[in-house]
């Protein structure tokens, strides 16, 4: 039976190359996103302000300044390391931590420096 649609081979090469270009930017989307293990870039820069965000303000507190605090954000979760001198400054490293805008939550793991 011969085709009776004159452009079908029109139609048929519109839509091979409309997926093909349709395919890299599939992939740069999937690429973009992130999984329960990794970041997208988005989620990385958002995640590398608020470590900075609570490490000025950790700075910024008289009390905490000369401290060695580590701090590192996944996803809004912030993970405050290291060694203090006291179980008060534990308290107001989480307490200033909490109030950075980003921080979803406060992982602590400072502890205090045996004597």
């Amino acid at each position: 039976m011969p085709n009776t649609h004159p452009n079908h081979h029109a139609v048929a090469i519109r839509f091979l190359i409309a997926a093909l270009l349709a395919a890299p930017a599939f992939a740069f989307i999937a690429g973009c996103s992130s999984t329960a293990t990794s970041e997208s870039a988005g989620e990385y820069t958002t995640d590398t302000a608020t470590t900075a965000r609570v490490k000025t303000a950790l700075l910024a507190d008289p009390g905490l300044k000369s401290l060695a605090v580590s701090v590192e954000t996944y996803r809004g979760a912030v993970q405050l390391s290291g060694f203090v001198n006291s179980e008060v400054q534990i308290q107001k490293a989480v307490a200033v931590t909490r109030g950075v805008s980003g921080v979803q939550s406060v992982n602590n793991d400072l502890h205090v420096k045996p004597q």
